[in-house]
């Protein structure tokens, strides 16, 4: 049994380092959740931050939208010249996404600045990039209302996840690079 330990310490190291990781995180990010409970950044300050910078990049490409809390559930409901498109959820805020991906880098992680600085940078695209996903998905429901499950299931999907591989992918090469070059 000892010989399988030694045989699989690096995998073993990245699996726990990554359910670690990922827990704290989590339980951090459901605290924030919990205590953030404002009138005035409703649902929550990062979901309403989400939600109106979505309404200002559709107001920049020439649509005419508007952000406002739901009355009824913890949601902002992003409307497009008149017309109720989408509701932004915390889910929707791509937090989850980034402690998946930061979670994924620290358990496989290279020099301390080089990770610290990748993880923040990738978070920081990841976020753009879900607005991004967020404007598409707006204005391809605005349009095409009919299309909501695609748009929803295999777009979103499709773009965050899509991007996290990539970031993810990048990383491991760029990680195992380094590797060669300290051995």
């Amino acid at each position: 049994m000892k010989e399988l330990f030694v045989k699989y310490k690096s995998v073993i190291k990245f699996i726990l380092t990554f359910i670690v990781v990922y827990i704290s995180l989590s339980i951090c990010y459901k605290f924030y959740l919990d205590f953030s409970k404002d009138t005035y950044y409703y649902p929550d300050y990062i979901t309403n931050l989400v939600a109106r910078q979505s309404e200002d990049i559709l107001n920049v490409i020439g649509y005419k939208a508007y952000v406002e809390p739901h009355s009824q559930e913890p949601t902002m409901k992003l409307i497009i010249n008149k017309k109720y498109v989408v509701r932004i959820i915390e889910g929707c805020n791509s937090i989850s996404v980034i402690i998946l991906f930061v979670s994924f880098i620290m358990a496989f992680s290279g020099r301390l600045k080089t990770t610290l600085l990748y993880a923040f940078v990738g978070s920081v695209l990841i976020y753009i990039v879900n607005l991004i996903r967020i404007v598409i998905i707006s204005i391809g429901l605005y349009h095409y209302p009919w299309h909501m499950d695609i748009l929803h299931k295999v777009i979103f999907p499709g773009i965050i996840y899509g991007m996290v591989f990539l970031l993810w992918i990048n990383w491991v090469n760029r990680f195992s690079y380094m590797i060669k070059k300290n051995e």
